[in-house]
């Protein structure tokens, strides 16, 4: 069996070599086997001088960041890694000054990175939401008890992440949900399109349909990779296909004892 790396030093050293870190993610994406991203084949050929896939089936070439939060960033898979290994492995928590200095990235890419990391280990998954073909729903909701209920220090903590929503104070938690997938969840600072436009290319895939209500940050906040459908909420609450009502539901149930 193969050692595995028990300090910093061992961990920069053993993710050094690009084939390791391939290796490594393929491992955690492909738990049975490298799987086609573009029609779900499991049988392959691994183009070794390519780093690469190509599907026997549809003959595609894929790589193993694609459609993951490593994709698209130019960010090498070694130091994304190696901050993997310190998030799960420093009992007293790190921090994106620690993660820059020791990776030699700059601090806004080492929070970049950890942000990232955070939610796939919330989540339980490298792998984004939806991808081509796929429908993905997105809606804000606010979570959170009565400002007046809360002591002073917390109203301080939570500073600007709160929102007022009928005289309470409330945590603005955006949602992303796949039909006939998963659902992911992340607190943002607030409505406008940059906090959702963030939290969009980090969660969901290039490629998907995403369904919105007529929030009038959304059609600033979802990029031309995307293609986006909106539900009027003050006309109708489905137009067809076109609707949040599993994101609706998934709230109902969470919030439930709220």
């Amino acid at each position: 069996m193969e050692k595995k790396p028990r300090t910093l030093q061992e961990a920069i050293q053993y993710f050094s070599d690009e084939q390791v870190c391939i290796d490594t993610v393929a491992a955690l994406r492909w738990p049975n086997g490298p799987e086609c991203p573009a029609c779900g084949h499991k049988e392959h050929y691994y183009l070794k001088t390519q780093k690469r896939w190509k599907c026997k089936e549809c003959y595609k070439q894929f790589t193993v960041k694609l459609g993951t939060i490593f994709e698209e960033s130019p960010i090498p898979l070694c130091k994304w890694l190696v901050a993997l290994w310190m998030l799960v492995n420093c009992r007293n928590g790190i921090s994106s000054y620690e993660v820059a200095r020791d990776l030699g990235i700059t601090q806004k890419s080492a929070w970049f990175v950890l942000q990232r990391l955070r939610l796939a280990l919330q989540s339980g998954s490298i792998v984004k939401l939806g991808g081509p073909g796929s429908e993905v729903e997105v809606d804000e909701t606010f979570i959170g008890g009565k400002a007046r209920n809360m002591h002073k220090a917390k109203k301080l903590r939570l500073g600007h992440g709160i929102g007022m929503q009928g005289g309470h104070a409330k945590t603005i938690v955006m949602g992303m949900l796949e039909r006939d997938g998963k659902v992911a969840a992340r607190v943002i600072t607030d409505r406008k399109k940059d906090a959702l436009r963030a939290g969009i290319s980090a969660t969901i895939d290039a490629g998907s349909m995403i369904y919105t209500d007529e929030h009038v940050a959304y059609p600033f906040a979802i990029s031309n990779d995307y293609t986006h459908k909106i539900v009027n909420h003050l006309e109708k609450y489905v137009d067809g296909a076109v609707h949040t009502n599993g994101l609706e539901n998934f709230w109902s149930v969470a919030l439930s004892a709220d």
